[in-house]
């Protein structure tokens, strides 16, 4: 069933055109929003089994930012790293060659959602040149140590029996209708019928895209391996964090403890939301990300 977004009337006035860059052997698509004159571009990377779709409600709230949207190589239509692991590192030294081969003129504004939060940070703590950082709900401590500690676990165990058992099996279980219906259930909050009625869609839609079973295998391993933690002390620029009060991935005290990481970070909770601020307050997670760059404006 196709459910409309509805963010769909937004996003007709910042209408996007694909691209696509050869980067470290992935065929990398990706989507420009914005204007491509304007004073400020911002690179945006999606969470784990995701795509760019993920990221569009936010950025249909924007106005006056040119914004670039790839899918992570080996999701969405992005095809896999060649020689490279589909963990941080890779995704790391993917996101620093990606930038370079845009030909920006100027370093980009760098944005992480979930998964994609320890992507950027793990780059910018390497090398990767940016003004300004954000990081939306942010992974702020080790999954397998955390609240649900159990259910990495279990999850871990799911992905690895998907990689094990025989192809076309082991292709259908990490893709299950149900599975994914009970990740999309567990991480929305939202009350609106209608509202979760479309995260669930989008969660079918483009959850399951991915290139191969080896690719979100070492995803998911490398989501549970690594935190922003690890990173942040060595981050300068400044830093935006958007958490969430009811984020079931990341406590709002790890969130508290994670700001006291970097050298200069500003943290900002959002209320009656959990790990999805980018389908269930993308206009308030926008505002902060106008009001932290004082560039561009809301729709």
């Amino acid at each position: 069933m196709i459910v409309e977004s509805p963010y769909a009337a937004l996003l007709t006035g910042t209408p996007a055109t694909k691209g696509s860059v050869d980067v470290l052997g992935s065929t990398t698509k990706f989507w420009e929003y914005g204007p491509v004159d304007a004073t400020t571009t911002v690179i945006v990377v999606h969470g784990y089994r995701g795509d760019h779709h993920g990221l569009e409600p936010v950025i249909a709230h924007l106005r006056g930012l040119r914004i670039i949207s790839p899918d992570l190589p080996g999701f969405g239509e992005s095809t896999p790293l060649v020689g490279y692991r589909h963990d941080i590192s890779g995704y790391a030294a993917w996101l620093v060659e990606f930038e370079r081969a845009m030909h920006l003129g100027r370093p980009a504004v760098i944005l992480g959602h979930s998964f994609g939060s320890i992507v950027v940070s793990s780059a910018v703590a390497g090398g990767l040149v940016t003004p300004k950082m954000i990081l939306v709900n942010p992974i702020a401590a080790p999954a397998l140590q955390g609240p649900n500690g159990i259910m990495s676990r279990l999850t871990l165990l799911y992905y690895r029996a998907g990689r094990a058992l025989p192809e076309r099996i082991g292709k259908s279980l990490l893709s299950n209708w149900l599975v994914v219906r009970f990740m999309s259930v567990f991480l929305a909050q939202s009350k609106d019928p209608t509202l979760r009625r479309w995260i669930h869609a989008q969660h079918h839609s483009y959850f399951s895209r991915y290139a191969n079973r080896d690719t979100v295998v070492e995803g998911f391993e490398a989501s549970i391996s690594s935190d922003v933690s690890m990173f942040a002390s060595k981050i300068d620029v400044p830093t935006l964090l958007i958490g969430a009060d009811r984020d079931p991935i990341t406590t709002v005290a790890a969130q508290d403890s994670l700001k006291t990481l970097f050298p200069d970070a500003r943290l900002e909770i959002l209320a009656g939301v959990g790990h999805l601020v980018h389908y269930e307050k993308p206009l308030e997670a926008a505002a902060l990300i106008v009001d932290f760059l004082d560039d561009g404006s809301l729709a």
